[in-house]
């Protein structure tokens, strides 16, 4: 089975896609983890160009974890699982995302990822895996949430806490990210076919029994 999952910044879909992976025994798979890894070998070579940052990311080898209990990515042999969350990946990374050339190399490379591990199964989570990567996913999600709650959930992950300075501080890395991405994919709104959970007022663990039970339907199906 396979199970594809977007959604915006801050609306749970890392953290429900792992949770699922887990307790069904299937691969995860993170694809905005590549974008970042593309995004961190660009900004270590000192890249810029866009033909320049193709050809960079067309010569790389990134590798993936797909073990939900174990985060991890390396590019070219090198782990750089911290390094792709710094501040300078994630403010730069949409510079990559918005690349027409490497999203192409990049969405052929996950699509080879999750045929290789559609038995038993995978979790695939990012922007656009319900209607371009994987839109023949038995189960196909698009979880959100209102920007309230998604800016409170990612300043209390970056910052320890959702109070005014910390939200201000995470705006643009939520709004200003989400809107240049939405450029190239569409993740604000489900395609025919694709179910909509809005986790605003759900707990972590309501919206993954959400989610499993979308799973099970798929299964009586």
């Amino acid at each position: 089975m396979k199970i594809a999952i977007d959604g915006p910044s801050g609306s749970g879909k890392s953290s429900v896609s792992r949770a699922v992976a887990s307790r069904l025994g299937y691969a995860y798979l993170d694809t905005g983890a590549m974008y970042r890894a593309a995004c961190w070998l660009m900004l270590d070579r000192g890249v810029t160009d866009d033909d320049e940052v193709t050809a960079l990311i067309r010569s790389a080898e990134l590798e993936p974890g797909t073990d939900p209990d174990h985060e991890s990515i390396a590019v070219n042999g090198r782990d750089v699982t911290t390094a792709i969350r710094e501040d300078r990946v994630t403010s730069a990374v949409s510079k990559v995302a918005t690349n027409l050339d490497v999203r192409t190399l990049l969405i052929a490379e996950q699509r080879r990822l999750i045929a290789e591990h559609a038995e038993p199964g995978i979790v695939a989570e990012g922007r656009d895996i319900t209607t371009v990567v994987a839109p023949d996913a038995e189960v196909r999600l698009l979880l959100t949430a209102r920007e309230e709650a998604r800016l409170a959930r990612r300043a209390r992950e970056l910052h320890g806490t959702a109070d005014a300075d910390s939200l201000a501080a995470t705006r643009e890395s939520i709004v200003g990210r989400d809107a240049k991405d939405s450029t190239v994919a569409t993740f604000e709104t489900a395609s025919d076919g694709v179910h909509t959970l809005d986790s605003s007022s759900l707990t972590l663990e309501e919206t993954i029994q959400a989610v499993m039970d979308l799973v099970a339907d798929a299964h009586e199906d």
